[in-house]
């Protein structure tokens, strides 16, 4: 992924984030999901930073190795939101464009909701917006059953083996697809699972799971949204997808993607930045 390493101190915390593109272009944020790094935008960058803005993509908490506490609590959606607020602050960006995928996306949420001081427009990939989530969690069978998979990475220690196991095979299926050709690429796989396999990175990236409570509150967006869902994502069902539009009172702009699975900035990144840039000039 082309552009600059920047080593940020947060406090305690540092993290590594990618910058690229003009630095006085306008700043766009670009947060990773599970588990993936700031590598899955390496294919959206470009074609941003060729529209002239500045791109900037931490290694989330647990990811960077210099930001990785022990304790749970740390991967609270509050806390998560506020790391980020005051990463923003520490690398001199006051306000930006937030585009945040998978978790990343949770977080965007998060922050356009708690500190809507710091984000210009928001695009959410993915994941919608945490109310909706969850009311489609508990009234929706067919998404507690496409969520079933969280009850692992509940258990600690468990998820771990069984995610690590034989090379990272449980791992690498869940990026790759069933068939091995419907997700993530090859050579991104293998960074993945290189930087989830050092000592406690897989457990930090894990706590954001154990981490999670059905209790934080999330109000509507007032933030210009625009939200991505694919189709073909396993993950999160058009229930949620379409309740998202009831916590936006902003203006909200909706985008499906056909025939693409849940990992869209690597599928998918003509159309995402395509997304993003629309989003981005009418802001």
């Amino acid at each position: 992924m082309p552009g600059e390493l920047l080593r940020i101190d947060v406090g305690d915390l540092t993290f590594d984030v990618r910058a690229d593109g003009p630095e006085d272009g306008r700043p766009v944020l670009l947060l990773h999901g599970f588990p993936q790094t700031s590598a899955s935008w390496a294919a959206v960058t470009p074609i941003l930073t060729q529209a002239g803005l500045r791109t900037y993509a931490p290694d989330q908490l647990g990811y960077s190795p210099g930001a990785r506490p022990d304790e749970v609590a740390a991967y609270s959606a509050q806390n998560l939101a506020q790391v980020t607020a005051d990463l923003m602050t520490a690398m001199d960006v006051p306000r930006a464009d937030v585009v945040g995928h998978d978790w990343g996306a949770n977080v965007a949420w998060t922050l356009a909701a708690w500190h809507p001081d710091r984000v210009r427009s928001l695009t959410a990939v993915s994941v919608p917006h945490p109310a909706a989530y969850t009311a489609a969690f508990r009234a929706d069978p067919e998404q507690k059953e496409r969520s079933g998979y969280i009850r692992l990475f509940w258990q600690a220690g468990k998820a771990e083996e069984v995610l690590l196991g034989d090379d990272a095979r449980r791992l690498r299926r869940m990026l790759s697809g069933s068939d091995g050709e419907t997700g993530v690429p090859a050579e991104a796989i293998d960074e993945y699972v290189a930087v989830l396999s050092a000592p406690g990175a897989l457990t930090a990236a894990l706590n954001w799971y154990r981490a999670m409570s059905s209790d934080t509150r999330v109000d509507a967006i007032e933030v210009p949204t625009t939200y991505v869902w694919s189709n073909g994502d396993v993950a999160i069902g058009r229930t949620a997808a379409e309740a998202c539009s009831n916590h936006v009172t902003g203006d909200y702009r909706y985008v499906e993607l056909s025939g693409v699975t849940h990992w869209i900035p690597e599928q998918a990144p003509e159309e995402l930045a395509s997304a993003i840039l629309d989003r981005i000039s009418s802001t």
